[in-house]
């Protein structure tokens, strides 16, 4: 699948000024023309969506290619990377890597994580799937239909791989054969799925050439055996995070939302805790997220 780049169009004043230094050079004949410049690399940038540092990425034009780059720089196989979305962590189908990507866009990767197996009853002849896949090899399910088959089995979710239909492998599958295949089943019976969901943020799991995981990195530290200097600068970070999402400073509100992760192992244990003494506010995700990320430099000593 080729990547086009989109890019703007050159402006009628520059080709005027590219033929203006073109006669130029061509009425001096003595003159030696000089060494070409050397092409711009096209460099862009990457994490993985459940949470990484930020990687390069260059040289590519297929999807094939730039999972490679992606899985160099993170050292993780190509095999591992389920889809890309761009300028979100989000499982946001409607922000998928497609056939373009833009100059400024973010890519981010969402890799293999928790394997599942369920069993549906096809009750009726539409399961209310729409499926999708990632060019290489990976089915996954794009939209679930409102009061359908699958919206009644809620440990089927948006972004799970479909690895195999009643025990037939489909990895290499096109989008077309597997929602074919899942046609054909035989209504009012059941059928199993083995699915791999995308990791979500902070996910425990094995350990990787390139370490711990975030959340042992983070470990079990509390707020109260930090310095107060370093709990005055997270708290000042949140009050600054609460500007650029909210569009407020409130330094009251931004200790107590960072007492409210003192003790939490997790951002999704810190996203309980908001909701339960901050719940009117309705954060962002986004925003939650940089926040749990500001305790968690604190309690590193950052």
């Amino acid at each position: 699948m080729p990547l086009g780049l989109r890019g703007k169009k050159k402006s009628a004043k520059s080709k005027e000024t590219a033929r203006l230094v073109e006669g130029e050079r061509s009425s001096v004949r003595e003159s030696v023309p000089g060494p070409p410049a050397p092409a711009r690399k096209l460099v862009f940038h990457a994490q993985l969506a459940h949470g990484s540092a930020t990687g390069r990425l260059e040289e590519f034009s297929s999807i094939q290619e730039l999972y490679a780059k992606i899985a160099g720089v993170f050292e993780i196989a190509p095999s591992e990377i389920l889809f890309c979305t761009l300028n979100t962590p989000k499982i946001d189908m409607g922000k998928l890597l497609g056939g373009h990507l833009g100059l400024e866009d973010f890519i981010f990767a969402h890799v293999k994580g928790i394997k599942k197996e369920v069993n549906v009853y096809k009750s009726e002849d539409s399961l209310g799937l729409t499926i999708t896949d990632n060019g290489v090899g990976y089915a996954f399910i794009k939209r679930i239909k409102d009061g359908s088959t699958i919206d009644s089995v809620k440990t089927i979710c948006v972004g799970d791989h479909i690895e195999s239909i009643n025990g037939e492998n489909i990895v290499g599958w096109r989008h077309y054969e597997v929602a074919k295949k899942l046609k054909e089943l035989k209504k009012e019976e059941l059928f199993t799925l083995q699915l791999i969901e995308p990791k979500k943020a902070f996910e425990i799991g094995p350990r990787t050439k390139a370490g711990k995981t975030s959340t042992e990195k983070i470990g079990p530290a509390t707020v109260e055996e930090l310095p107060s200097e370093a709990k005055a600068k997270a708290i000042e970070k949140v009050d600054d995070l609460l500007e650029l999402y909210m569009g407020i400073r409130d330094i009251d509100l931004a200790t107590t939302m960072f007492e409210a992760g003192k003790d939490k192992r997790n951002p999704d244990e810190f996203a309980v805790a908001l909701d339960e003494t901050l719940g009117d506010f309705a954060f962002p995700d986004e925003f939650v997220f940089d926040v749990w990320g500001a305790i968690g430099d604190a309690k590193q000593g950052r």
